[in-house]
């Protein structure tokens, strides 16, 4: 397989995650009506799942805010195609916004100005960390403005550590109701410096549902803030009910010992995701 069929796989993937959420989601959608009490937070869900079904069955997008669309790579070392594939995504973006289509969401910052492609300066975002190994693994995040607005960064002390996080983040969505349409994902990322905890919070959202951390005691966190905020009572759309997340995925590195910043990405209940894995002979697999 050549670079170019390669990009058109990538294309394929920004459709997948634009017209259909991953299986894992609509599941965790299903269940959550089901365990609803309250008939506005059931008729809520019962009217996404009929969303969810329309869109992937007329191939449309699922969301009239077809979001940024944001790559988020693991390279090997050893895979040798990393920069030419990094080259070709603004191309890529550019056909994807014009034959999906998505509407065109990159406006300069003072001006207002829109190029109509969903491109700009340092778009589209692409942020690329290394690993071992041979393959690239591009995780494809479609994200809307509406829970982007409610996404937090605290830098906090740390005498007031994990603790004093869990305090903030259940007042931030509690204030926050039904502005970022939950059922939410949150994705968490802990340590220095604040611009790695942000990074590692959004690659956090690419983890499917109900995927834990590998790690007993960061498991154990994301499972302590997901009741947290499930006892809010916020609910589906911010009217109330039991299901104010669906997820909760923690992502860490080290910290200075002077610092405690922690990030929060906030996911609407559309967690719009695909991954594309890339092998170093260019065979690819797209994968939801």
């Amino acid at each position: 397989m050549d670079l170019d069929k390669t990009a058109a796989r990538i294309e394929e993937a920004i459709m997948k995650a634009s017209v259909m959420i991953p299986k894992d989601v609509e599941d965790a959608l299903a269940r959550a009506a089901k365990r609803e009490e309250s008939e506005i937070a059931r008729s809520q869900l019962q009217a996404v799942l009929e969303d969810v079904t329309v869109a992937r069955d007329e191939r449309r997008p699922i969301c009239q805010d077809t979001g940024i669309v944001s790559f988020y790579i693991t390279a090997g070392y050893d895979f040798p195609h990393t920069a030419e594939i990094v080259r070709r995504l603004e191309k890529v973006v550019v056909t994807a916004t014009k034959e999906i289509p998505l509407r065109p969401n990159t406006t300069h910052p003072l001006t207002g100005a829109n190029p109509g492609n969903n491109t700009g300066p340092n778009m589209p975002m692409t942020d690329v960390m290394f690993t071992e190994g041979d393959r690239l693994v591009i995780d494809v995040l479609p994200k809307g403005g509406g829970s982007e607005n409610q996404s937090f960064l605290w830098m906090l002390t740390p005498a007031e550590g994990i603790k004093g996080f869990r305090k903030r983040l259940v007042d931030h969505i509690q204030k926050a109701s039904g502005k970022p349409c939950p059922p939410l994902v949150l994705g968490i990322g802990l340590g220095s410096p604040s611009d790695l905890a942000l990074r590692l919070a959004k690659r956090a959202l690419a983890r499917p549902l109900g995927q834990h951390h590998k790690e007993k005691q960061i498991a154990e966190l994301e499972a302590a803030i997901l009741h947290d905020v499930n006892g809010l009572g916020v609910g589906p759309m911010g009217l109330g009910g039991k299901t104010t997340a669906l997820d909760v995925h923690v992502e860490y590195t080290y910290r200075h010992p002077a610092s405690y910043p922690v990030a929060l990405a906030v996911q609407c209940w559309a967690d719009r995701r695909a991954r594309v894995v890339v092998n170093k002979n260019l065979d690819v697999t797209v994968e939801q």
